[in-house]
Parts: C-alpha cells; sequence; structure tokens
C-alpha cells in the first residue's frame, strides 16, 4: 500500500480528493490535515509514501514545508495558483495539480509516480489501468501485449484481459520504453515476451502480431 496524506485547508477539496484516492486501489489515506505544521509532526513519526500538498495554508508556506523535510515523501501539490509550478518542479514535486481538476488529471499525476518511481521503492513494477469503474493494478512482467479495440484497448495478461480506456499515445507515456513498444498501429508488445520473430510477425505463444511498415525501423533497431 501507498500510505499518503492530505494537507488542505479547505473541507471541500478534501472531499474530492479523498474520493479521487480512494477510486485508486493501493492508496491509502493515513492522516487529513489543515495545520502544515501537524503535517511535519506527522511525516517525521510516520510512514509516509505520497503528500497530496495545497500550497497556501494559514499557518506555513507550502514550498517552505517541503524544503524543511529531511526525507521527503513524493509530492503531489493541489493549488489554485499557477504562478508556483516552476518553483514547484524545481523541488522534484511529483506533478502539480491546478484546482479545480478532474479525476482524469488526478490519474495522470498518479500516472507520473509511477513513472517516476516511489522514494520507498528503487524501481515501480506496476501500472494503474483505467476501466470503466475503477483504476485497477497490473503488474508489468504479467503483460503480454496490448491491442486496440475500437474506443478501448484490451491488455492481455498472463492470466486474464483488462478493457481500459486509455489511449495508445496515454499507454506509451505510462509503460517503460525499455520494455514496451509499439509495433502498429493496433498493438503494443512486451518485448521479453517475444518468442519469435518472423519476418514482420512477432509470435507470443500463439497470438501472431502484426509489425507495420511505420513501425518496423525503430523495432528492428530495438531488438537488434
Amino acid at each position: 500500500m501507498i500510505n499518503c496524506i492530505i494537507v488542505e485547508d479547505e473541507p471541500l477539496a478534501v472531499d474530492k480528493l479523498s474520493s479521487f484516492i480512494k477510486s485508486v486501489q493501493n492508496l491509502n489515506i493515513i492522516g487529513v490535515f489543515e495545520s502544515g505544521l501537524e503535517a511535519i509532526n506527522f511525516i517525521q513519526s510516520n510512514k509516509v509514501d505520497l503528500i497530496f500538498l495545497d500550497i497556501h495554508l494559514d499557518d506555513v508556506n507550502s514550498l517552505e514545508l517541503i524544503e524543511n523535510l529531511k526525507n521527503i515523501p513524493d509530492i503531489i501539490i493541489t493549488t489554485a495558483y499557477d504562478k508556483y509550478a516552476i518553483k514547484g518542479f524545481d523541488l522534484n514535486v511529483v506533478d502539480y495539480l491546478l484546482k479545480p481538476f478532474s479525476l482524469e488529471r488526478f490519474i495522470s499525476a498518479i500516472g507520473k509516480l509511477n513513472n517516476a518511481g516511489s522514494t520507498t521503492s528503487n524501481t515501480v513494477d506496476y501500472i494503474f489501468l483505467k476501466t470503466e469503474f475503477r483504476l485497477e493494478k497490473v503488474f508489468l512482467d504479467d503483460i503480454l501485449y496490448i491491442e486496440g479495440m475500437r474506443s478501448y484497448r484490451r491488455v492481455i495478461t498472463k492470466d486474464k484481459k483488462i478493457m481500459t480506456l486509455e489511449s495508445f499515445i496515454q499507454l506509451e507515456k505510462t509503460l517503460p520504453h525499455k520494455s514496451f513498444m509499439r509495433v502498429h498501429n493496433s498493438y503494443i508488445v512486451a518485448l521479453s515476451k517475444i518468442d519469435t520473430i518472423e519476418r514482420n510477425r512477432i509470435f507470443i505463444k500463439d497470438i501472431i502480431i502484426p509489425v507495420s511498415e511505420k513501425y518496423k525501423k525503430a523495432f528492428f533497431d530495438t531488438i537488434k
């Protein structure tokens, strides 16, 4: 579980953010704070992996709060002001959510957390896929390939098929480039799961996946 806290002094913002967090598997809220100083005390004595942090608090400037932390968890800033964005990224925050933000924008921020890796782990071996009703955790090593299905993408894993609303462009941004590659307008493959390649055809188990002219050169350059 990724233990997270919310540092926010607006009740409505807390409610909205809490509902977004609860829609993501493995995100676990362990504290909600209106005071930045209370949040600092909590962080110093508890295992916190991720902070959702409002810029403007009554008792402390959130950017100063970040600078004063010794062991900094991952941080996603939430604010109605965009003028602090550059400073926030200088402090290596995961993302900067400008209020009011949508669930889709929130999910995008969590995707950046997956790409960057958590401060509590050297590598991230999973992603969250947006399905029709929830976000589903999928381990990267379980994915064989991804196939386009009209408005959906079908993620084929070792033991199940997952229909996701995410586009190929979103998936390409989320998946590690060294392990996954687009080989066709309708396919992304896990390179480690390829059994054989025959001319412009990839064989993964008993499935044949075409390599299109558009992606042919990049694919063969990569596997060489």
